[in-house]
């Protein structure tokens, strides 16, 4: 059963994210750490949290891996990645992994 890696980077005071580094830079690290492990990837830029509410994130990021398995080989060279981070926001990134149910 597939599993997924949901990387959020929330809003706070004084929080930067540059979307060109990201998407240009830290997504291609993470292909080259952990592609061969992963089946697909979305990031999605926040624009609102819904009708005149201001975004609660400045992207999510979804990775999806066909099984716990492959999941677990990614996620055991993640270190770059994370060590990248500082590069790109200052804001402190939530994570959520779960099972892909649709």
């Amino acid at each position: 059963m597939a599993v997924s890696v949901q990387v959020l980077y929330p809003v706070g005071e004084g929080t930067t994210f540059d979307y060109d580094y990201y998407l240009s830079q830290h997504m291609a690290i993470v292909g080259d750490v952990m592609g061969e492990h992963i089946e697909s990837t979305l990031v999605t830029k926040g624009l609102a949290g819904g009708p005149g509410v201001p975004a609660g994130y400045h992207a999510i990021a979804t990775i999806v891996f066909a099984n716990q398995s492959a999941m677990d080989a990614a996620l055991a060279s993640v270190g770059p990645a994370l060590e990248d981070i500082p590069n790109f926001t200052n804001t402190e990134p939530q994570m959520l992994i779960g099972e892909v149910v649709g």
